[in-house]
């Protein structure tokens, strides 16, 4: 399928990504679309947390054009940026599940949080999503009583509660050891082919690529440019 054919879900134009007024990035110039897996690479504060944050409306763009599932970013209000994120599953580093409640309430409070009401079908779209993520059985247990493998599938398991297009990953096997980062990533890859969700995820790791490949954007001196794997 030629993009032509694919449906774009985000497009800047010369956009600058700032933090707290300062630029991060410069002169972007991106367009993703659906079904597709993006990577994007670099060190430690070289702006690839700001971009996410941007895309999700928690950076406001200051320059150019960007527009992500038909909203345009110069122009977000409150209401606005709720909807958007509603429609965008995220999936951060450091979990935070609520630990005062085990898996399936962490769930169930995101659900009642963007209006599902009937508990049939909060009930069913947990045991859907718990199922998609190999955590069917654990919806009982407490984020503590869990590994961090485990926490990041019920942070899987959470992003994909109102069947996004879009999912946005933020060093999701930062705080996991090699083996289980790589089958979080796997997961993350497996739910972009069976569902054609995007899925646009910050990392560091260079062997994701190679192993699960997807197109690829380093951030490098305050531009992100696409390279072309190995």
């Amino acid at each position: 399928m030629n993009e032509d054919e694919k449906k774009l879900l985000i497009e800047y134009e010369d956009v600058t990504v700032s933090h707290q007024k300062v630029p991060v990035l410069e002169d972007v110039n991106i367009k993703i679309y659906e079904g597709e897996f993006v990577y994007l690479l670099g060190k430690v504060g070289s702006g690839k947390s700001s971009f996410l944050k941007s895309l999700y409306a928690e950076l406001a763009i200051q320059s150019g054009e960007a527009s992500i599932l038909g909203y345009n970013l110069r122009r977000m209000s409150n209401k606005l940026t709720a909807r958007l994120r509603r429609k965008t599953g995220i999936v951060f580093q450091d979990f935070q599940l609520l630990i005062d409640r085990n898996a399936h309430d962490n769930l169930e409070f995101v659900l009642r949080s963007t209006g599902w009401k009937r508990k049939t079908d909060i009930e069913e779209q947990i045991g859907d999503v718990l199922a998609k993520v190999g955590m069917a059985a654990s919806g009982y247990r407490m984020p503590h009583q869990l590994s961090g493998g485990e926490q990041q599938r019920i942070v899987i398991a959470r992003a994909l509660l109102n069947s996004p297009k879009l999912i946005l990953a933020d060093e999701p096997t930062g705080n996991l050891d090699q083996e289980t980062g790589q089958e979080l990533v796997e997961l993350l890859h497996q739910i972009c082919r069976q569902s054609a969700t995007t899925v646009v995820m910050a990392t560091h790791n260079l062997n994701w690529t190679v192993k699960f490949p997807g197109r690829i954007f380093r951030c490098e001196n305050e531009k992100l440019l696409e390279i072309q794997a190995e």
